[in-house]
């Protein structure tokens, strides 16, 4: 059976509880950078504020930011963007009171009906995951088609043979469109694609190599000789691995600074704002989010990631986002998005980017 996207069932604004709805209140910006009192925090879902007698929906949306009207269109700023003068929206109720309409229903999720004590609610180590890798496999297949996969990946990835083999198959079939991480995961992958090792081990046996603690730095240096990591690439003769197909095929990757970083490598944004902003622009045309051992990131691209997204036609579709991690409080963490909005994977990303790519027959 095909994979089929769940259709969106709009709000019905011709019914008396809409129309009879106030207008949303809006409020100038009294600063650069600062909202009005009584401002309005944006959610996951779909939000529609009464402008006009018209509901306006806000087409790209992200939590924790705030709704702006510019030429009878409704912006999502963040706080730092915020220009004064700039036409906020107030109010702090969801249900119509203030103009405002927080839609979070409109894919009509299956919800199974729940006991008040009932076992084995949240997902964990104990929970059987066979259904989200179908579900996986066809989502993918249909997204190479109709959408767009974003990844999230931390520097496990980096220190396992199969895993990159792994990804690297994903990417060479067409199942990644972007790529988001920081220093490290390139750091290493380009390590294991230059001296075989990750922080000094093996990528295959795991052995401590003599003084393989050097190893990453040397890699830092020598691409930061080259100037570039497509130079070093090319005159380092490297030929695998996940930056090298990234570069060989066209992939564009965001590579996110930290404080903890060294070299870094010369794509490394070293302003957190511009990282954030980088990977905002990666975030707002994704339709499936994947995102896998790096808790901060994880964390980070779900706060901007909202739960649909408004297509080519101006249609609605659902954004399916996946956390995979060994840990089950990271995995949990995004729970309270909604579970519509993100599902939980709790197991080795190195098995589960291997089995997944085995799913896919690559």
């Amino acid at each position: 059976m095909s994979f089929a996207l769940r259709k969106f069932t709009p709000p019905d604004f011709t019914k008396e509880i809409f129309i009879d709805a106030p207008e949303a209140i809006l409020r100038e910006a009294p600063k650069d950078e600062v909202a009005p009192e009584n401002y309005h925090a944006m959610s996951i879902f779909p939000e529609y504020f009464k402008i006009n007698g018209d509901w306006l929906l806000a087409k790209e949306s992200r939590m924790d930011c705030v709704a702006v009207l510019e030429s009878n269109e409704i912006k999502v700023k963040e706080f730092r963007l915020l220009k004064k003068g700039d036409l906020v929206v107030t109010g702090r109720t969801e249900n119509r009171e203030d103009g405002i309409y927080v839609y979070g229903d409109g894919f009509r999720e299956k919800r199974a009906e729940q006991e008040l004590f009932a076992f084995r609610q949240n997902r964990s180590r104990e929970t059987a995951f066979s259904r989200d890798y179908d579900e996986i496999y066809e989502l993918l297949k249909h997204e190479k088609e109709h959408g767009k996969v974003a990844w999230v990946l931390g520097p496990a990835f980096a220190f396992d043979y199969d895993a990159r083999d792994a990804f690297s198959k994903l990417i060479v079939n067409g199942y990644v469109d972007n790529l988001l991480a920081g220093n490290a995961l390139a750091t290493h992958d380009l390590e294991a694609a230059y001296l075989k090792t990750a922080l000094g081990q093996n990528i295959y046996t795991q052995e401590s190599q003599v003084n393989g603690h050097y190893n990453h730095l040397d890699t830092i240096n020598r691409v930061k000789y080259y100037g570039s990591i497509k130079s070093f690439i090319k005159e380092e003769k490297i030929d695998n691995g996940i930056i090298y197909n990234c570069e060989k095929y066209g992939i564009p990757y965001v590579l996110a600074g930290s404080i903890r970083d060294d070299g870094p490598l010369p794509p490394v944004y070293a302003d957190v704002y511009e990282a954030q902003n980088a990977m905002r622009d990666v975030i707002k045309d994704a339709t499936t989010v994947i995102c896998m051992a790096t808790m901060l990131h994880t964390i980070a691209t779900g706060n901007m990631t909202p739960s649909f997204r408004v297509v080519e036609d101006g249609s609605i579709r659902q954004v399916y986002f996946y956390c995979v991690d060994i840990s089950e409080f990271a995995v949990n963490k995004l729970a309270d998005r909604g579970s519509l909005a993100a599902r939980g994977i709790v197991t080795n990303v190195q098995d589960f980017i291997v089995n997944l790519s085995k799913g896919m027959g690559l």
